[in-house]
């Protein structure tokens, strides 16, 4: 049987071995031996892993729109089936996390801060050709089939 000393040494020698152990201790409710510390931070990690994995979605989607937006010419079909499929991860995320659409905002602040620098790397255009705040509503941008002129 392992003591809790043990269960709590193991999250920084084999995470693998860490998590089975503590899900089974949890299944026997053996919640004396449970590693709560290192548990807790991994619950919290995973809710961050959420977040983030919205903003990615966020600032692919913002990317292809500033693009659509800034370089009118090069619009093509590539650009329009990324933009309709970072819709969809997005609402399919939305829709298994709902709390973070009351997080939205915020998130959407920050992913186009990092899509103006990855549209300025792709595009060759100064990063000055980009509006400072997002010139698009979130609510565009979510929209189906909405695109900038």
């Amino acid at each position: 049987m392992s003591t809790a000393k043990q269960i709590h040494d193991l999250y920084n020698h084999d995470a693998f071995q860490w998590y089975n152990e503590n899900a089974k201790l949890l299944r026997e409710k053996k919640f004396d031996l449970i590693d709560i510390e290192n548990l807790a931070e991994e619950i919290e990690s995973m809710g961050r892993s959420e977040r983030s994995r919205l903003e990615s979605y966020l600032v692919q989607l913002l990317l292809h729109l500033l693009k659509w937006k800034y370089q009118p010419n090069r619009r093509g079909s590539g650009w329009e089936i990324s933009i309709k499929k970072q819709r969809r991860h997005i609402q399919d995320h939305l829709d298994e996390n709902p709390s973070l659409k009351g997080h939205i905002s915020s998130i959407c602040e920050k992913a186009y801060y990092y899509s103006k620098l990855d549209a300025m790397e792709e595009t060759g255009l100064a990063l000055e050709t980009f509006p400072e705040k997002m010139p698009f509503t979130i609510e565009e941008v979510l929209q189906d089939k909405w695109l900038p002129s």
